[in-house]
């Protein structure tokens, strides 16, 4: 990897598989410390979740390819996602 991915709290992300979702906050675990991420996905209920952030910046294989599992977007027009409510 050429440099270290940082993680913007306010930004959105794509996962692998398609969908949109907005970092909240990077919070740290009260009993590991080990960084977590808050985020909330951009369709459905809009449910906040909580990934450690070393899984949220993992790659993963995807279609015989290895990809990042969340990347950012940059100049999101979230009118273009239909799920987006």
């Amino acid at each position: 990897m050429c440099g270290e991915r940082k993680i913007k709290p306010g930004t959105f992300y794509k996962h692998f598989k398609g969908n949109y979702y907005k970092v909240i906050y990077i919070a740290t675990h009260s009993e590991t410390l080990e960084d977590m991420v808050v985020y909330q996905p951009q369709y459905g209920e809009m449910n906040i979740w909580v990934r450690p952030l070393s899984m949220f910046l993992e790659r993963v294989e995807f279609n015989g390819n290895m990809v990042n599992r969340f990347e950012e977007c940059s100049n999101l027009d979230l009118e273009s996602i239909t799920e987006y409510k």
